[in-house]
């Protein structure tokens, strides 16, 4: 059974950083690809960031453009997404997400893409 297990959330201020891990279990994570999503209170949940397979190609909301990184190490089924200059609006509860589909040089950007799903980590900055 497949099971995904977010960590490393937290609180941080404004202009902090803070470096999220998805620990994937029970699914071939290498032929898997991998996105990170966000939802705010009283907002719906949105795409963040996600990297494919077998090339790691990234692509990014356009709101964490430029502040955060998603990384993948398949060696430890583990995909990171590392953020800088938090602000407010990062505020969230995160999730990490499994795409167990093969998509060619599609980009998995909605929430039905994905078939598995971890139960989030919740990210608060203060201002």
């Amino acid at each position: 059974q497949a099971q995904l297990v977010e960590s490393g959330g937290g609180a941080v201020q404004a202009g902090g950083s803070l470096r999220l891990s998805c620990a994937a279990s029970g699914l071939t994570f290498s032929s898997c690809d991998m996105g990170w999503f966000r939802q705010s209170p009283g907002k719906e949940r949105e795409f963040v960031a996600t990297i494919k397979w077998p090339y790691a190609n990234t692509y990014y909301a356009d709101s964490v453009k430029g502040r955060f990184t998603i990384s993948r190490d398949n060696g430890k089924n583990t995909v990171y997404l590392q953020m800088h200059s938090l602000n407010a609006d990062d505020t969230a509860v995160y999730y990490c997400a499994a795409a167990t589909r093969y998509g060619g040089f599609v980009y998995y950007i909605r929430d039905s893409d994905y078939d598995y799903w971890g139960q989030g980590t919740h990210v608060t900055v203060s201002s």
